[in-house]
């Protein structure tokens, strides 16, 4: 790179607190490396900063001020943007409803935590690591949410067209090279549908199981379809549990409808 990072990162907060004082050695390194993994060449250093900072970590530095919570909602509308007009673009013969679902399925939470990870988002996110205890869910959450901040820096600092690229090379391509992204695993989704199809009553998930400390709970959850149970689930958190007791459950209807 052409510059030196640290030299922005003056510039930008010479009016707010001292930079010597706060930006230590590793969040300099990490805006760096940050920089190398992107591509890109920074111009406002404030923006990735506010990307990385999740909102647990203004306990450990309240000089922050803010979170990476309005980027995070900037990067979303963005996301929502370039994901829509590419699926509009590249299959023009699909109606409505598959666009809106194939949109939804690349832009959960599960696609983005998996394409932050693929870039090694988590290792420039600064959170303070005792009030999230680093709990699967927590770190999904955290992951997904980064992502979206991050796309909104990128937008903000590089222009939408660079925005688009990133968002297609990072998180469209590779679902898409299996068509992953057009596989519905919203099985607790499908089972209403299904139930709704049929005229069955609507499912009924019961918590029967909760082990575990509070950063690492196990739950079991049983789902019944009037009053036949119909699947069984285990998950670390409850959504995970009735996703997989509702797949159970479809198996099951399918073969015996």
């Amino acid at each position: 790179m052409s510059f030196n990072i640290l030299d922005r990162i003056k510039f930008f907060y010479k009016k707010d607190f001292s930079t010597e004082n706060y930006f230590k050695k590793e969040l300099r390194q990490k805006l760096s490396e940050l920089q190398n993994t992107l591509n890109i060449s920074i111009k406002n250093p404030k923006y990735f900063i506010k990307a990385l900072t999740h909102s647990s970590y203004l306990d450990l530095h309240p000089e922050l001020q803010k979170s990476n919570e309005r980027l995070e909602y900037l990067g979303d509308s963005v996301l929502s943007l370039v994901i829509g007009k590419y699926l509009f673009d590249k299959y023009p013969y699909e109606e409505e409803g598959f666009l809106t679902k194939s949109r939804s399925l690349l832009v959960n939470r599960e696609s983005l935590a998996a394409a932050a990870e693929s870039i090694g988002l988590q290792n420039f996110i600064l959170y303070n690591q005792r009030y999230l205890k680093d709990t699967v869910e927590g770190v999904q959450s955290i992951l997904a949410d980064a992502l979206e901040a991050l796309i909104g820096a990128i937008y903000l600092d590089q222009g939408i067209e660079r925005a688009e690229k990133f968002i297609i090379s990072k998180l469209v391509k590779p679902l898409e090279e299996g068509d992953s992204f057009l596989l519905d695993t919203n099985y607790k989704g499908q089972l209403l549908e299904f139930t709704h199809a049929h005229k069955f009553s609507n499912p009924n998930y019961v918590v029967t199981k909760e082990e575990g400390p509070a950063h690492n709970k196990e739950f079991t959850i049983q789902v019944f379809v009037g009053e036949e149970l119909m699947g069984t689930g285990f998950g670390k958190n409850k959504k995970a549990a009735e996703q997989q007791a509702s797949k159970i459950a479809l198996q099951k209807l399918n073969t015996t409808l």
